[in-house]
């Protein structure tokens, strides 16, 4: 048993901790710090990002796949509309089921409460985005991209190309194009 414990201590000894951004989350007394963790041989050993509260200190953390990839975090803060959202670009799904999730595998529109404690993937698994805006005098996501209709992992004819319109109030979808 002793071994066993010395053992794992030692191989723990050699995680990193890598905080990559600290943002600011304007209205609110948070900061949300993008973190992974990386073992001895740099593989990515978890990828979050921590909701950490300026006034008391406390924290919540959202997790994402360990070989996922975060490309954007960006707030929507539309006062007028009662809206204050986390918008996450992120690659957190292995559609094909070969080694993680890759550059190929689609990017997901991922919204998170302005305190971390909410996160609700907005777009499909199977869909791919392409790009995104908010209009913010109605309060939508509008999203393009397509579903990989023939499931061959490539972007060609056969795909279904859409425009999504989600409301970011309900995180509804409203409208397909």
């Amino acid at each position: 048993m002793t071994l066993v414990a010395v053992v794992s201590y030692g191989q723990d000894k050699y995680n990193y901790v890598h905080f990559n951004k600290l943002t600011e989350v304007q209205g609110t007394e948070f900061v949300i710090a993008s973190i992974e963790n990386w073992g001895k041989t740099t593989n990515t050993k978890g990828k979050y990002l921590l909701f950490i509260d300026t006034k008391t200190g406390q924290s919540n953390q959202v997790d994402f796949p360990s070989d996922g990839y975060i490309e954007t975090i960006e707030q929507v803060k539309l006062d007028t509309l009662g809206i204050n959202k986390i918008i996450v670009l992120a690659r957190t799904v292995d559609l094909d089921d070969k080694n993680g999730v890759d550059w190929v595998d689609p990017k997901q529109i991922i919204i998170i409460s302005t305190d971390g404690k909410e996160k609700i993937q907005l777009t499909d698994s199977k869909f791919f985005v392409r790009t995104w805006t908010v209009n913010r005098q109605s309060g939508t996501i509008v999203v393009t991209g397509h579903y990989d209709s023939n499931n061959n992992n490539k972007y060609d004819k056969a795909d279904k190309n859409e425009i999504l319109i989600y409301d970011l109030k309900t995180l509804r979808l409203v409208n397909k194009i």
